[in-house]
């Protein structure tokens, strides 16, 4: 049922009228996230500013057993910020001060809200280097990121948002605030609870304030773009720069699907007659960058490339960037529906999931495309369907079905970057099995007994 009004007056009391949304019109756009097909209405949306409003909403919430979804920007591709029915949904778009560049300890401490490209921005105005950069970064929040333990193309060098945390501020379930981590590289002090909270979906704690580790920015980098007449070609080709202990900080890659609708969207003048695009980016030393980028290009033409381009300026290595960074967008313009997904399998499997994903699609008759960060196996085959189609969206539903099972089975995962959420938590006992199954669950009953955080999400 709706949220009591007896609850609604508390909560304007405490956050103030103009802060608590209640109107139809004013929650649809709070309905659905990033995820594809999935909406849900929420009860209200509600916008703390600070850390001790959003203690106050929880334990409103935990005394009337009032479900909250916490939500940053609504980028999320697994449905984990979907609204569950008559929900509190928990905003924190406005807790976005960035409070700290700290140049001495090379560390960011900022709110949740903050934007993750605000982050990237505020480190390089410092002179050092935020690495992760998921797809969503412009419009993403760092709150988000770190709930979803977020990716990026720059995940195979540099790693993924739980590399860069040192220290969580986090909102218990029943109100009370607790600190995780500190400014220390090294602190072993009983157990790790920060990493408890990364990728806990918004499940377990309500993240309100995130301490970050930044580095020092390289200082050079070169894009290279190698075009491949077969997906084992770049697959061998990601396996050899891997094999010679050549660590790009980007390797992606776009099937030939992707590369026409990402040439269609940017015309950037991509190459067209080929199976298989890999980008690649080196960067570091200006001498480690010019030594990497010869022997990346020798690896690609040991194995058959049909063409290798070297960005000459900046300028050219954006636009080259873009055809991997556009490609959700570019998919997103071909069909109503867009339904990205996310599986990560060990890099020797690459080109053969590559294959099947295309069998799948063949066999259900449906549209896909395939593009992903080749260098850590993290795939995103992408349908392009039309959610009005009931019958179409049922071969969706069971081509993913294999491709799940599939992954699994060549020692892969259900999910690389995008989290479990709606979206896959009826394949999370087939990757995690019992044991790991239990013990999450037990988890999640000792924080959050009344399981008011995310209900419906993870299990």
């Amino acid at each position: 049922m709706p949220p009591a009004p007896s609850l609604l007056a508390r909560l304007r009391n405490l956050l103030g009228a103009e802060h608590v949304l209640t109107a139809t019109e004013d929650l649809i756009p709070y309905s659905f996230d990033g995820t594809a097909a999935l909406r849900e209405m929420p009860g209200c949306v509600v916008f703390p500013r600070t850390t001790e409003q959003v203690a106050g909403v929880l334990r409103l919430a935990n005394e009337t057993r009032t479900p909250v979804v916490t939500r940053g920007s609504g980028t999320g591709l697994s449905g984990g910020s979907l609204p569950v029915p008559d929900c509190l949904v928990l905003c924190l778009v406005k807790m976005n001060r960035l409070l700290d560049v700290d140049r001495a300890n090379l560390t960011l401490f900022c709110e949740a809200g903050t934007l993750t490209q605000a982050i990237a921005d505020a480190a390089s105005e410092a002179g050092l280097f935020y690495p992760p950069d998921p797809g969503s970064m412009k419009i993403s929040t760092i709150g988000g990121n770190v709930a979803e333990n977020s990716g990026g193309l720059r995940g195979l060098k540099y790693g993924v948002t739980r590399n860069y945390v040192m220290g969580l501020e986090v909102v218990l379930p029943d109100g009370e605030v607790s600190w995780t981590g500190n400014k220390c590289v090294k602190d072993v002090a009983g157990y790790s609870l920060r990493d408890l909270f990364i990728g806990s979906e918004g499940t377990l704690g309500v993240i309100t304030k995130v301490l970050l580790r930044l580095i020092p920015r390289p200082a050079a980098k070169k894009t290279l773009l190698a075009t491949f007449a077969q997906m084992d070609q770049a697959a061998q080709t990601v396996s050899d720069l891997i094999a010679a202990q050549i660590t790009p900080c980007t390797l992606e890659f776009l099937d030939r699907t992707t590369i026409a609708c990402v040439d269609d969207y940017t015309q950037i003048g991509l190459p067209r007659d080929c199976e298989a695009l890999l980008l690649m980016e080196t960067d570091g030393h200006p001498a480690v960058v010019e030594e990497e980028a010869a022997r990346m290009v020798v690896i690609a033409r040991k194995n058959a490339c049909q063409e290798v381009r070297v960005a000459q300026n900046d300028e050219e290595a954006a636009k080259l960037a873009a055809a991997r960074r556009t490609a959700f967008s570019a998919l997103a313009r071909v069909a109503p529906t867009t339904i990205l997904e996310d599986i990560t399998v060990p890099r020797s499997e690459l080109a053969k999931m590559v294959r099947f994903v295309e069998a799948v699609a063949r066999k259900h008759h449906l549209r896909v495309g395939t593009f992903g960060h080749m260098g850590d196996g993290n795939l995103h085959p992408t349908f392009l369907t039309d959610e009005r189609n009931a019958g179409e969206m049922r071969r969706v539903e069971e081509a993913f079905k294999e491709l799940f099972a599939e992954a699994i089975r060549l020692g892969g995962t259900i999910t690389g970057e995008h989290g479990v959420g709606v979206a896959k938590k009826a394949f999370l006992p087939q990757f995690a099995g019992e044991a790991q199954m239990r013990v999450m669950r037990e988890l999640r009953r000792a924080l959050d007994p009344n399981g008011i955080l995310n209900p419906g999400k993870v299990f």
